[in-house]
């Protein structure tokens, strides 16, 4: 089964919060009550967002997150690669270290998989997921 990972998932969710509420500063506490995602995951995974440079924060009891890009102009493809790392539907799609590569027999047609995957994903912008 292809999943994408909590820190993506909570990523675009707070992405998408973030850009509905443009005109204020949003908390990962608030964020975190809204969508019911633990409060310490939520808070971490935007303070990756943020040394990503996806988001910005303003410190202070009145605080907060907000956009810091053009969600335009970031595919999801990219988006994922940033906050994760090369990924694939099998470990060798984006390892090299597999101990089968040379005698591999399905290492063709999980490519050409894999390449499909990520042209549907590199069609997708984070604006069409935030809006």
């Amino acid at each position: 089964m292809l999943n994408i990972t909590k820190t993506i998932e909570y990523g675009l969710i707070a992405m998408r919060h973030i850009s509905e509420h443009q005109d204020d500063l949003c908390s990962a506490k608030e964020i975190s009550e809204i969508y019911h995602v633990p409060k310490e995951i939520m808070a971490k995974t935007m303070q990756k967002l943020c040394k990503k440079g996806y988001l910005g924060a303003v410190k202070g009891s009145q605080g907060g997150y907000y956009l810091n890009v053009d969600l335009n102009l970031i595919n999801l493809t990219d988006f994922i690669e940033n906050i994760e790392g090369p990924f694939g539907i099998v470990e060798c799609s984006s390892n090299t270290d597999c101990n089968i590569i040379n005698f591999c027999n399905i290492k063709s047609p999980i490519n050409k998989i894999n390449k499909n995957i990520r042209t549907v994903l590199n069609k997708v912008s984070l604006y069409e997921i935030t809006r």
